[in-house]
């Protein structure tokens, strides 16, 4: 008996407390009982119906039962049906509102087949689909998304494809704004934002294969959602977090633990948000951000895996000044790194290089390589292969040209900046990267900003390999990569002079 006169008879004599409540059941002895029992009551009686519910659903696994379940307990208010009006308060502020539609057409309807509840199964199959579904699945809820019967065989309008796109493309920067994940505060806090118009380009650039023909065929969805693996992460982070909502703010205490354990069974995935940990800017108070975090993410996406999770910042004109030396001095022996450069003219472009930014008279780097435009649309330029010109550096040479190059020949590259800071230039044709376009304005353009990200850990010194130092050598053997600059730009090493003689 509690402390308000209730008496609880438990099934199987087992005791019920925060710790153990499944699978059982209250009695009422009284002609009243209070309301923390009758809060446990209904909750034990929805937590078993959902999860029996859960189990009956043989394409998910024992995790996603668990997940599908507290997010249909949450929906539903324990019942056994979710109302769409309910589900629109719960997701309705997590989301752009379109992807919310979409989502109401598929789990409720369209037309005179429209109910006003879902059942489970429905409920989970939107789940499973979204966020591991086979390319037919994904086209399922793609087609009855747009208000499309999945049986018709009629085209769809391209611009529907596009606006289905910008829908989880808008989703992911709001949930990424509203769960403000570590990686995404890194870069908020220093002014980088998201903005309307870089949604649309992304949205846009993960849709132009499609762009060719006003109306899209079956067949070219499926080829194109194949190939769409970015789409693919974006659709798992945001669907991941739709059905992960914090149960706190729902119910009682008794919840808690259940949204915890939610949560941490997919914190991987909510890693693989293709939003790098943004480092390097920390002595730094007032950033002028050049890059949105729309532009961010389709760099990132696109770079090998293993340099997707962090970015350091290296060099950016606008802190560091308009000083080529200075540039190569932040840039060498820094690992592989990201070039961004705006011209006057406001289009946006840069370059992935692979190798180590190094003083020398040739091409170097490997096929990884590739160039991207971000303004005024998002593309990326991927190695062709047939040749090997993906990187150049070089300064105070009388017989070789001076700057730095990505992709071409001299006089003739994909992306040219001069040692004359300020001045560069991106040829018309490229034939080191495939699909390429001029990315600058004008072929010859000046550039108003400058900015330059490592990725990943810097590379090892001799001294943090473990390496020993040869007995005998001497300091003035350090530093050979600001030596050979030295002795490029003709100038005296005066220390030379002072070395002392060997024993």
């Amino acid at each position: 008996m509690c402390s308000n006169g209730c008496t609880v008879w438990i099934y199987e004599n087992k005791h019920v407390d925060n710790r153990s409540f499944y699978n059982y059941v209250f009695l009422k002895r009284t002609h009243h009982i209070c309301c923390k029992h009758l809060f446990w009551l209904t909750y034990v009686m929805g937590v078993n119906s959902s999860k029996k519910l859960a189990a009956k659903c043989s394409f998910l696994s024992k995790d996603e039962q668990h997940i599908v379940s507290s997010s249909f307990r949450l929906a539903s208010r324990n019942s056994e049906k979710i109302k769409e009006e309910e589900l629109t308060k719960l997701w309705g502020c997590q989301m752009d509102s379109r992807l919310l539609q979409y989502i109401n057409n598929y789990l409720f309807g369209i037309g005179e087949m429209r109910t006003n509840t879902v059942e489970l199964e429905r409920f989970a199959e939107l789940f499973v689909f979204c966020t591991r579904g086979t390319v037919d699945e994904k086209l399922k809820v793609l087609i009855i998304s747009l208000g499309r019967s999945d049986s018709e065989s009629n085209d769809i309008p391209y611009i529907l494809v596009k606006e289905y796109v910008e829908s989880i493309v808008a989703s992911y920067m709001k949930i990424q704004k509203l769960s403000n994940t570590k990686q995404f505060k890194t870069w908020f806090s220093r002014g980088c934002f998201t903005s309307a118009q870089n949604i649309q380009r992304l949205a846009e650039s993960l849709t132009h294969d499609l762009a060719a023909a006003d109306s899209i065929t079956r067949r070219a969805l499926e080829v194109w959602l194949q190939g769409s693996t970015v789409l693919g992460q974006l659709l798992l982070f945001v669907f991941m977090h739709l059905y992960n909502i914090s149960h706190k703010d729902k119910s009682q205490v008794a919840l808690e633990k259940t949204s915890d354990e939610a949560h941490c069974s997919t914190e991987r995935e909510k890693d693989r948000s293709l939003v790098p940990f943004c480092r390097g800017l920390d002595l730094i108070p007032s950033y002028p951000s050049l890059l949105d975090l729309n532009q961010i993410v389709f760099i990132n996406a696109n770079l090998p895996q293993q340099y997707q999770l962090e970015w350091r910042f290296l060099f950016s004109s606008e802190i560091h000044g308009e000083s080529f030396s200075t540039l190569i001095g932040r840039i060498v022996n820094q690992g592989p790194s990201v070039l961004v450069v705006e011209d006057r003219n406001g289009y946006m472009f840069g370059g992935f290089a692979p190798a180590n930014w190094a003083l020398g008279p040739n091409f170097f780097g490997d096929d990884s390589s590739f160039l991207f435009t971000l303004a005024p649309r998002m593309r990326i330029f991927p190695s062709t292969g047939y040749n090997q010109h993906f990187q150049y550096l070089n300064l105070h040479q009388q017989t070789m040209p001076n700057g730095l190059a990505m992709g071409g020949q001299h006089g003739y590259c994909g992306l040219w900046i001069d040692s004359e800071y300020g001045t560069g230039h991106s040829s018309e044709s490229c034939t080191t990267y495939s699909g390429y376009q001029q990315m600058s304005y004008s072929k010859d353009f000046n550039f108003r900003h400058l900015e330059v990200w490592g990725l990943g850990a810097p590379p090892l010194t001799p001294q943090e390999k473990g390496e020993r130092v040869m007995s005998g050598t001497s300091i003035l053997d350090s530093n050979t990569e600001n030596k050979a600059m030295l002795k490029m730009a003709g100038r005296t090493i005066h220390s030379e002079g002072i070395r002392e003689p060997s024993n």
